[in-house]
């Protein structure tokens, strides 16, 4: 018998993910939970296991295809006849369930999305992005609205019949950040679905995407743009590549984090010859073999340290409820410019690792963002970031917050100076370290100190004594 494997919703809330690869053929026999594609939603690119054990029949989506949640992409013979329908689309069939991807969601309804009844108001409604809660795990973190201009265009018939807007709650978390009113939006989708191309192209009138991937080329400095899927250029004078999948998700990010959170950069230049001298220390040591030591891992657990005195700098603001959260927790984020754009995996809980962990969790996660293999989990409930510039040969920089954090520390390049070194000049190796933090919930004097901490300890690693 023939079923149908529909794209499933990949636990994020997502609507729609690409096809990027396919890692089988029509006629090859597959197991149950064997890779069988590789997807990428907004966040991330995600291997998608088979929940079948048979012969692929059919493949209904071509590699650059975007797909939404619900439709089938690959086609089955199993065999067997449970008296199902077919459709693999989850119905329970002889009192046994489907198999389910473990992580992906619940299995999907042989429909391809279940019926969602109409909710009314029996009272004036809040905005939409208000009354509805967000998904439990969040890439972006609640920020101030920016207000768009008043819509003037009439609303659609769901809102004067007073029906919710049918979106997602990422969607609705993206209009409230923009300031959209979802009942002025037109939905694109199925069945009036409101999409997140709806939200932005209400926003930018069809211009907002352009500056989106100036912002997110500018981030991901490095990246090729051969991986991101160039189209066919017009005539032989300009290249045009679609703006989607991971950095689509950023530029729309950094746009909010920029116009929401009123950024403040400080800068200090330090002396870190003391800090590189040790770091040369390690790396000859027995203790260290096998471990990759860089300026970055040290820097991070000077940050970790830091943070102990300055927790102002490790919190978010919560726009919705207004409170600042404070976080008890540290989960750091290390900027990683891939072929896809630009990702912010996070380390949870680095602040309880020894130098030898943070060194181990470093290394995979560099080598796991650079190959694309990023999972949704570790790209969210990050509570600070650190972006390494100095590998691109910059000294400082204005770096924009990852939204939902307080803080993001920028390094520059390690580069041999003339530096005044116990009252004589002599050739140092110096940095310029770059601190950008909301001033909503850091004040200049709190980011002063602790950038002026972390300068005192990369100056002189026997500080640290002094503040553990």
């Amino acid at each position: 018998m023939i079923k149908e494997f529909r794209l499933p919703d990949l636990g994020e809330g997502l609507t729609e993910s690409e096809i990027v690869a396919w890692k089988v053929a029509v006629g090859d026999t597959v197991t149950l939970n064997q890779i069988i594609a590789e997807v990428e939603t907004a966040k991330a690119v995600v291997e998608l296991p088979s929940p079948f054990a048979g012969v692929v029949a059919a493949l209904h989506e071509q590699p650059g295809t975007v797909v939404e949640v619900g439709k089938p992409i690959v086609s089955f013979e199993i065999e067997g006849d449970d008296g199902a329908d077919g459709s693999g689309g989850g119905a329970e069939a002889g009192g046994k369930r489907e198999p389910n991807l473990v992580g992906y969601g619940a299995v999907l309804e042989a429909s391809g999305r279940p019926a969602r009844r109409a909710r009314t108001f029996a009272a004036p409604a809040a905005s939409p992005a208000a009354a509805e809660p967000v998904a439990p795990v969040r890439a972006v973190e609640p920020v101030a609205p920016v207000r768009a201009p008043e819509p003037v265009e009439t609303k659609p018939a769901a809102s004067a019949s007073g029906e919710r807007p049918r979106s997602t709650p990422p969607v609705r978390k993206l209009a409230k950040d923009l300031g959209v009113d979802l009942e002025a939006v037109t939905g694109s989708g199925e069945r009036g679905l409101i999409t997140r191309d709806d939200v932005l192209n209400f926003v930018g009138g069809g211009d907002l995407p352009a500056t989106m991937q100036g912002l997110g080329a500018q981030e991901a400095a490095g990246a090729t743009a051969q991986a991101a899927g160039l189209v066919q250029a017009r005539g032989e004078r300009e290249t045009r590549t679609p703006i989607k999948g991971v950095r689509k998700f950023t530029a729309a990010a950094m746009v909010a984090s920029a116009f929401t959170a009123p950024h403040v950069t400080e800068f200090l230049t330090v002396d870190v010859t003391p800090t590189m001298e040790l770091l040369a220390r390690l790396k000859a040591s027995r203790a260290f073999a096998g471990y990759k030591l860089t300026p970055l891992t040290l820097v991070s657990k000077a940050v970790l340290i830091a943070l102990r005195n300055h927790p102002t700098l490790n919190a978010r603001w919560d726009e919705a409820n207004q409170e600042i959260v404070q976080f008890n927790y540290v989960n750091l984020g290390i900027a990683a410019a891939t072929p896809r754009g630009l990702t912010v995996p996070n380390i949870k809980d680095a602040d309880r690792m020894s130098l030898m962990d943070l060194s181990t969790a470093l290394t995979e996660l560099t080598d796991t963002a650079r190959a694309g293999k990023t999972s949704p989990e570790a790209l969210s409930g990050g509570t600070i970031s650190i972006t390494n510039i100095g590998v691109f040969g910059i000294d400082a920089g204005t770096p924009i917050l990852n939204p939902g954090e307080a803080a993001i520390l920028a390094l520059g390049a390690v580069r041999k100076m003339p530096w005044e070194y116990q009252d004589e000049v002599a050739l140092r190796q110096v940095m310029t370290l770059s601190l950008s933090f909301d001033h909503r919930l850091v004040d200049g004097e709190q980011g002063s100190r602790f950038l002026q901490d972390l300068g005192a300890m990369l100056a002189d690693p026997g500080m640290v004594l002094a503040m553990v």
